[in-house]
Order: structure tokens, then C-alpha cells, then sequence
């Protein structure tokens, strides 16, 4: 269905818990380990080779980061490499455009989680959104949901802020939380732009304490993740994880 009129953020429920975005920054800031902790180290180029992705995987397991992060074609090679380590794997899903069929997002999460994969993020239909048509939307994002939580996989929704207006970020927000959404994640990192301490504020503000906000798209240093945590994301997404880490370690 067409939306017909603006979306106001007072169409929408703001009150939902609170999420204490310094204390958690302060604590995920205390030591190295605890930022690696929230980090997903991650290799999404498409012309990663298989020594890149085992490399990545070794990185996961050195410093502990909350998972390894690859396209699908490796999913199966970073579970392999990641056995026993309690390291999950996450892999994307409609990446990175967010254009596939329903039943393709179905497909994907439904093989990924099989192989093992712990951790899918997804791509929402931003043609759709910006359409208006919010059904497709929630129906995409509760398909690809109900497969993950099934499997025992959280499911992380991908804006793609870039290329949302302020009504279309919130909006999409709520409609993924409201499909099962575990994270509202900011960026691909393909678009025009990625990760801003003002959207993740935006996302935090929207989903308080209901689900998780990943920043990912541009992050390159221990300032830019310092900002975004103080924003309110509890969960990073780099592809330079180690220097950030070892930027924080060399105090």
C-alpha cells in the first residue's frame, strides 16, 4: 500500500526503553578486547580471494571480534576456518542492492544458515521503500526474519541512510523492527555515503532498547567508532577492524 500523506516522526513510537549509549561507549572503549568484542570484521569486495577470506577469519580468531563477515560464495570457507573457535560467521543477503525477490531472500538465509552462517545482514527493499510500498517492505524483511530466527541467526536490516530522507530512515526503521529486525544497520558501504553519528542517533532514538543499531560504511578509525558509539550503535562494522583495535591498544 502507497503511502499517501508525509510521514511525521510523530506518527511514530519513540518510546520504547532506554539504551545508555555512553555507558555502553565507555565500556567498549575500556580496553581493546571489548571493542574487538562489538566489531564485525568484515570482506564484502567482490574480488576477495580465498587467502583474503582465511586471513580474515584468522584476524577474527586473534582478536576475538564478534564475527567475520563475507559474501556468500565464502560463507562455507569461513565456517570452515572459524570451527570450534566461537567466532560466528554472518554472511549478506539482497547485497547490496536490495532488489532480490522475496524468494530469493528466503533461498539465500535458508542455505546460509544450513552452512552454518549465525549472522545474515540484509539489504531492504529501498525501491519499495521509497515507492511507499511499506508492505513489500515488512513482507521481505519478516520472510528473510522468520528463516534466520528459525535457524537460530540473528537478522541485521540494512538501510542504506545514504539514500533515505529523514521520513524514508524512519519509516524503514520501524517497519524492520517491526518485522523481526535483531539490528537496524546504517550502510553497505557501496552506496554514496556511509555510517554517521547523526543516523545512528536517528536509529537509537527510533529503536531504544527494542533491537540493536550497527554503524558500518566509511569507518576507518578509533574516532569514527568512538563517535558512533557515543550515537548510540552498539555494534561496528569495519573492514580495518585490526588497525582500529590497535589504534586503541596503542592508547
Amino acid at each position: 500500500m502507497a503511502a499517501t500523506t508525509p510521514i511525521q516522526e510523530s506518527d511514530l513510537d519513540f518510546d520504547n526503553g532506554s539504551f545508555d549509549s555512553a555507558l555502553f561507549a565507555a565500556h567498549a572503549l575500556s580496553s581493546p578486547q571489548a571493542l574487538a568484542a562489538l566489531i564485525d570484521h568484515t570482506l564484502l569486495e567482490p574480488d576477495a580471494t580465498r587467502e583474503q577470506v582465511e586471513n580474515l577469519c584468522d584476524e577474527a580468531i586473534r582478536y576475538r571480534f564478534a564475527c567475520a563477515m563475507v559474501n556468500p560464495v565464502w560463507a562455507s570457507t569461513a565456517v570452515s576456518v572459524l570451527s570450534g573457535a566461537d567466532i560466528p560467521v554472518g554472511a549478506v543477503i539482497g547485497f547490496p542492492f536490495g532488489a532480490s525477490l522475496v524468494s530469493t531472500l528466503r533461498q539465500e538465509a535458508a542455505a546460509l544458515t544450513r552452512l552454518g552462517v549465525r549472522e545474515l545482514d540484509m539489504v531492504i527493499p529501498i525501491g519499495q521503500l521509497k515507492s511507499g510500498n511499506f508492505h513489500a517492505v515488512h513482507h521481505a524483511i519478516h520472510a528473510a526474519a522468520t528463516v534466520a530466527h528459525h535457524h537460530g541467526a540473528l537478522l541485521k536490516v540494512i538501510l542504506e541512510t545514504a539514500l533515505l530522507t529523514v521520513a524514508e530512515k524512519l519509516r524503514g526503521g520501524e517497519i524492520a523492527i517491526q518485522a523481526g529486525a535483531d539490528f537496524l544497520k546504517t550502510s553497505t558501504g557501496f552506496a554514496s555515503g556511509g555510517a554517521t553519528p547523526a543516523d545512528v542517533a536517528l536509529l537509537r532514538g527510533l529503536a531504544g532498547a527494542r533491537c540493536g543499531v550497527k554503524a558500518s560504511g566509511g569507518i576507518r578509525t578509533l574516532a569514527d567508532v568512538r563517535a558512533l558509539l557515543e550515537a548510540g550503535a552498539n555494534r561496528i562494522g569495519a573492514s580495518v577492524s585490526v588497525a582500529i583495535v590497535r589504534e586503541l591498544a596503542a592508547g
